[in-house]
C-alpha cells in the first residue's frame, strides 16, 4: 500500500519539531542567562522600585515569577526531545509499510508531546490518523466479480 501522505506528513512535523527544539534550547539558554544577570536583575529592579503602584512583595513576586518560567521552558524542551523521538519512532514504522498501526500511534503520541494546538501537532494527528484508518485494497477472485452481462447459466445476476 502507498503511504506517501503519512510518510511526507511525518517528515514536515519532524522537521519542524527538529526546529522548535533548537529555537526552544536557544529561547531558554538566552532567558536563564538573562534572568541570572546580576546587573539585568539589579537594572530591572530599579526599574521596579521607581513605579509607585510595585511593593517590595510584589517585586519579589514578579522574580519568583521569572525563576519559574525559566523551570517552565525547560520542561517545554524535555517534551519536545520526546515528540522528536516518537515522531522518528513513527517514522521508522511506516517506511516500508512494517506496522502503520504502531506508526499511527507514535503521530499521534508526537503531536501531543509536541504541542496539543500547533502546526507540527496538527500535522501529526493527520499523519496518525490517516496511518489508522487507511485500509489496504481487497481483491476478489473473478468468480465474486459483479459485471453487467448475463451469467451463463441463464440465471439472474446479482444486484
Amino acid at each position: 500500500m502507498n503511504r506517501t501522505a503519512e510518510k511526507v506528513l511525518g517528515i514536515i512535523g519532524l522537521v519542524f519539531t527538529a526546529l522548535g527544539v533548537v529555537a526552544s534550547i536557544f529561547g531558554a539558554v538566552i532567558f536563564n542567562m538573562l534572568s541570572s544577570d546580576p546587573n539585568l536583575r539589579t537594572e530591572i529592579e530599579m526599574d521596579l522600585y521607581s513605579d509607585p503602584a510595585f511593593t517590595p512583595e510584589d517585586i519579589d513576586m514578579v522574580f519568583s515569577i521569572f525563576d519559574t518560567l525559566g523551570g517552565f521552558l525547560w520542561v517545554g524542551v524535555v517534551f519536545l526531545v520526546i515528540s522528536l523521538v516518537v515522531t522518528t519512532i513513527g517514522l521508522i514504522k511506516i517506511w516500508n509499510n512494517k506496522n502503520p498501526k504502531l506508526a499511527g500511534i507514535m503521530f499521534i503520541i508526537g503531536g501531543l508531546t509536541g504541542g496539543i494546538l500547533s502546526l507540527t501537532s496538527i500535522l501529526l494527528y493527520i499523519a496518525g490518523i490517516l496511518c489508522l484508518t487507511k485500509k489496504p485494497k481487497t481483491t476478489y477472485p473473478e468468480e465474486q466479480l459483479i459485471t453487467d452481462t448475463p451469467p451463463e447459466d441463464g440465471g439472474m445476476r446479482p444486484l
